[in-house]
């Protein structure tokens, strides 16, 4: 089969495609033809060497998948060959959906429904499952609640956004340009408002009649953590998803608010929280209230302009990059 094989870590270019023996599933395994890849932001960190995994070499990137199930290892129950599924996670954890035919656990594998194309599919595993812990495993959203979601165009806000705005949260989004916004109310937000903006702050604060957020999903941290301190209500909390460097804050908005920071990376949620999770993933797609964003899908073999295109996302890119076999 094809795939997208990293011999050394570098830029883009050591993305290339070639060729490899196909997996085959084991007990327990299921073997999917995948029809779309999903490419994620820590895989372009991960190529280079500097994330905080660094898989052995030669490696085939990728996490998250949709396709069509070929075979089923001993005591699969669950798919039959010729199921529409998509997948989170592989037999090699974070790695090998940048081919043509993936390996994954029977409990990394979940229905995909007829009108969620392939390209959707390969949206859902990672952004969904952060933006699905984010809100409920980590800040316990309540319904009734109002979230900020920084960065609601990129694939885990707009997740986001839908997940908050059928659980009943009120939802302040964000996104870079003012042409963006339009999609930010469409996916569920209230209220939407540009980042780049002057004062855009400002009026955050007045949408929510001065009270502050109660909690906020936090793609950027280091430019902004200090000020969504101050943007919250009392007892509310910041969950931080995205971080690029080291940033000052001004502790007591904590003390005052009673508020809370809370961390998390995704790859650190149980196996138990992964099926809650993907439960509620599934009933969302078949009853239409989540609906994936494709921003561009490319062939498998321009797996490095896809790297390239998340390294130089513009403010008014909405969705995801993905790969087609």
């Amino acid at each position: 089969m094809q795939a997208i094989l990293v011999r050394e870590f570098g830029d883009a270019g050591v993305l290339r495609l070639a060729e490899v023996a196909a997996p085959v599933a084991g007990p327990g395994e299921v073997s999917v033809r995948v029809r779309a890849a999903g490419v994620n932001p820590y895989e372009t960190l991960m190529r280079t060497g500097n994330y905080a995994i660094k898989p052995a070499l030669p490696y085939i990137p990728g996490s998250d998948a949709a396709g069509e199930v070929l075979a089923v290892g001993a005591g699969v129950t669950r798919v039959t060959p010729g199921d529409r599924v998509y997948v989170y996670g592989t037999r090699d954890g974070l790695l090998g959906t940048y081919a043509e035919q993936v390996v994954c656990p029977e409990g990394r594998v979940f229905p995909l429904p007829d009108h969620v194309s392939f390209a959707q599919g390969a949206c859902l595993g990672v952004p969904y499952t952060t933006a699905y812990r984010a809100l409920f495993h980590r800040a316990h959203a309540q319904p009734g609640e109002t979230v900020l979601v920084h960065g609601a165009t990129g694939a885990v806000g707009v997740a986001a956004v839908q997940l908050a705005h059928h659980h009943g949260l009120r939802v302040v989004g964000t996104g870079g340009t003012p042409g963006t916004l339009d999609t930010v109310r469409a996916q569920g937000a209230d209220v939407a408002v540009c980042h780049s903006a002057e004062g855009y702050r400002e009026a955050i604060m007045a949408a929510t009649g001065g009270r502050g957020v109660d909690l906020v999903l936090e793609m950027a941290a280091h430019i902004n953590l200090d000020h969504d301190l101050q943007m919250l209500a009392p007892h509310g909390r910041v969950v931080v998803i995205g971080n690029r460097g080291r940033v000052d804050i001004d502790a007591r908005h904590t003390m005052n608010r009673d508020a809370a920071i809370l961390g998390m990376v995704v790859f650190n949620t149980p196996e138990d929280d992964v099926r809650s999770i993907h439960a509620a993933l599934t009933v969302g797609l078949a009853n239409r209230t989540l609906n994936p964003i494709v921003r561009e899908d490319l062939p498998l073999g321009e797996a490095a302009r896809a790297h390239q295109l998340l390294a130089t996302l513009s403010s008014d890119a909405v969705g995801r990059v993905v790969l087609i076999p």
